[in-house]
């Protein structure tokens, strides 16, 4: 069996979003925007039509799920390994709190996917737990998967599938909330992604 395409859909607006605080795995909830994002996006999501979905166990990303369930009637799996980046010390706090904290420390970690916070996992480490989910339902289903996650796994997971060095994955700019990535296999069977698109979304409502 094998997969052919790739759905990564992030979770809406939160309110450690609208805080701008760090959330990594605190268990934020949506804003009623959040909300709003999910059920305005999840018929798109749903035009996918994915043979499975999957879920971040955390609260955030099982509401947002939540509303493609309803427009679609596909259940959603829930797996940890999806969980956002483990920002270690650093979870709670505002970018002004870490950067009086740690200073310099916030520009060292945006520019390398290797680099941990204190007590936390870098984006390497999160692509590699999230690749597991994508290689085991590889094994073991065809179609379209879509997971809904969190940005900063999306990115470090499309960075890992496209085979991005990663040197470049800061290269990579932010998904957006309730945005999503698609990827397709490559034909020619080297097994290999091929990004379809990035940080796509629903147009705001004037």
């Amino acid at each position: 069996m094998s997969l052919e395409r790739l759905v990564l859909w992030r979770h809406g607006e939160t309110d450690y979003n609208a805080a701008g605080r760090i959330q990594g795995h605190l268990d934020s909830a949506l804003t009623e925007t959040g909300r709003e994002q999910a059920r305005r996006t999840a018929p798109v999501i749903a035009g996918f039509a994915p043979d499975l979905a999957m879920s971040s166990d955390l609260a955030r990303a099982r509401s947002t799920a939540a509303a493609f369930t309803e427009v679609s009637g596909v259940p959603v799996r829930l797996d940890k390994r999806l969980r956002e980046t483990h920002l270690g010390e650093w979870q709670g706090l505002s970018g002004a709190e870490v950067e009086h904290g740690w200073p310099g420390a916030m520009s060292a970690w945006r520019a390398n996917a290797a680099w941990a916070p204190p007590g936390g996992e870098s984006r390497v480490e999160v692509a590699e737990r999230a690749f597991e989910v994508v290689e085991e339902l590889d094994q073991q289903h065809q179609g379209t998967a879509l997971l809904c996650a969190h940005g900063g796994l999306i990115t470090a997971l499309t960075a890992r599938l496209v085979g991005l060095p990663v040197d470049l994955w800061p290269s990579l700019g932010a998904v957006a909330n309730c945005h999503w990535v698609v990827l397709k296999l490559r034909s020619g069977g080297d097994h290999r992604w091929r990004l379809v698109a990035y940080n796509a979304g629903v147009p705001a409502e004037s």
